[in-house]
């Protein structure tokens, strides 16, 4: 068996951390934009949602890799739904994504079943989607952080960022194999974002231990059968780490 410093494991928890919040740090900007839009004396109209393209392309960059505003369904005052997002993906300049927002065309995209919307509205907190393959945007792995938008108290919708896993991965993989043994960011869902183990690939279910069991207890800090569960600061990402 490997020995583990947890010295190293406390540092790549609070790696992880840092990143996460750097990502939600970049969309403060977005952010505000979105709530002036929504908050004015009268229902934005869509057309108003282009205002956005500036604050959208400023958190743009590094790991992120498309950002943007999705409204709630009838929050705007001409359309029931209303998508403003840009992306980097291509290797070209930015560009504002294109979707199908007509309920009766073949390629409507019901972006209100999405978690990366569903959470922050029923939670009102931020969130973190992911991993899954987002064959809109980068058809790749991705991890894609949102935050809820509000008027006079109301859901608007949400400010968000998609970053590519395999750049996430390049940040963080060094540290998780310097840990030694087996180990893995999970989400709260049980699913691997990136891992040191090739048994334990991305978007690969983790079925022990029940990790959104102890993500309901509290997400404490605990071991079980060899098994320990970390929570990387505010973020729904777990640091788990096993025996060889």
């Amino acid at each position: 068996m490997t020995e583990r410093s947890p010295m190293a494991g406390d540092e790549l928890v609070a790696e992880v951390s840092v990143i996460a919040e750097g990502v939600f740090g970049a969309l403060a900007p977005l952010v505000a934009a979105a709530e002036t839009i929504v908050n004015g004396a009268r229902r934005a109209a869509t057309a108003e949602l282009a205002r956005l393209r500036g604050p959208a392309r400023e958190v743009l960059g590094g790991l992120v890799v498309g950002a943007g505003f999705i409204a709630a369904p009838h929050s705007l005052a001409d359309h029931r739904f209303g998508f403003a997002w840009w992306t980097t993906t291509g290797g070209g300049p930015p560009s504002r994504l294109v979707i199908d927002l007509d309920p009766a065309g073949e390629r409507f995209f019901d972006y209100t079943r999405q978690s990366w919307f569903t959470v922050p509205r029923d939670t009102g907190r931020r969130h973190i989607t992911g991993p899954y393959v987002d064959y809109l945007c980068t058809d790749e792995y991705t991890l894609t952080f949102t935050i809820p938008i509000h008027r006079a108290g109301t859901f608007a919708g949400v400010a968000g960022a998609d970053v590519v896993v395999r750049e996430f991965e390049r940040a963080v993989l060094p540290g998780l194999r310097a840990l030694g043994g087996r180990a893995a960011l999970v989400n709260a869902q049980s699913r691997v974002i990136v891992s040191s183990d090739v048994r334990r690939p991305v978007g690969s279910l983790v079925r022990a231990p029940d990790i959104p069991g102890w993500w309901a207890a509290g997400s404490k800090p605990c071991a079980e059968g060899g098994a320990i569960l970390r929570r990387c600061g505010d973020t729904p990402i777990a640091l788990l780490t096993t025996p060889d």
